[in-house]
């Protein structure tokens, strides 16, 4: 079976196995949100985690904050400047760190980036 990836309406496909719910979904149909400025997402949501797709400008800053959530952060492209408990680190392409639930952390990127990152459980305020 060949899944349609062409088609703008279809933002996902569902299979049922044993009875659960798998979905298919690509990215050029899920539209981005900026929630915070030079920061834009695209969000897949599981029930238990939710994976963003962050392209991120230049420049643009994420202020130091803390959440329940597990996170994994993925330097896919660019340079990131992150900071963690007051210890910063330059990430790089390929750099994955992983922050527990309720660590202060932020940080900026140093130049345009593309980054993954996965939190658990799922973040209710990014659908």
């Amino acid at each position: 079976m060949k899944w349609n990836t062409s088609s703008a309406n279809t933002k996902s496909a569902l299979w049922i196995i044993n009875n659960k719910r798998m979905y298919f979904h690509h990215l050029n149909n899920i539209p981005a949100k900026e929630l915070f400025p030079g920061y834009h997402g695209k969000f897949v949501h599981t029930g238990t985690s939710t994976v963003a797709f962050w392209n991120i400008d230049a420049g643009a800053p994420i202020p130091e904050h803390s959440h329940t959530h597990e996170q994994i952060m993925h330097v896919v492209e660019g340079e990131f400047e992150l900071t963690v408990d007051g210890k910063t680190e330059r990430l790089t392409a390929g750099a994955v760190v992983t922050i527990p639930g309720q660590i202060k952390h932020g940080g900026k990127a140093i130049s345009n980036c593309k980054v993954i990152d996965i939190f658990m459980p799922e973040r209710e305020e990014y659908k």
